[in-house]
């Protein structure tokens, strides 16, 4: 294994360490918060951001099958979303919930990049969007002036 494989699955493995640590002391608003704060980085190109939301994918479910937590779609979520804000990659986490049996209510959650799935996604389908958090950056085009 390549030396910035390496470095990309230990940095997986501290966001994930770091995501559940969150989700298991704060309040969710406070997490999705978190999850909501915007890219203040540019953007990469297109190619590369392909690239690297392939390699941001890879590296948490990798590190996620192998941590000695449970490392679930929640953990998964919000380490891509950081991972992601970091890279200047704008993602949308969703928080949806589904009923599995009469009485058995279900959460998951997904991330996408405009029409990438990154993770969870799968599985989407089945679960209806009780809360988006998008890290989109706020735009800062002028106000028109009323003249």
């Amino acid at each position: 294994m390549s030396w910035p494989d390496r470095l990309l699955l230990f940095e997986s493995f501290l966001w994930l360490a770091a995501a559940s640590f969150l989700i298991a002391v704060l309040p969710f608003r406070h997490v999705g918060y978190l999850a909501s704060l915007p890219v203040h980085r540019p953007e990469p190109p297109q190619h590369k951001r392909l690239h690297v939301v392939r390699r941001i994918r890879w590296a948490i479910l990798t590190c996620a099958r192998r941590v000695p937590w449970r490392a679930v779609c929640f953990q998964q979520g919000f380490a891509a979303q950081f991972m992601l804000r970091y890279r200047g990659i704008p993602a949308t986490m969703y928080y949806g919930a589904a009923l599995d049996e009469p009485s058995d209510l279900t959460a998951h959650l997904w991330v996408r990049v405009d029409d990438i799935d990154v993770l969870g996604c799968d599985i989407a389908h089945k679960y209806t969007v009780l809360m988006t958090f998008s890290s989109a950056a706020f735009s800062s085009q002028p106000v028109p002036s009323k003249n």
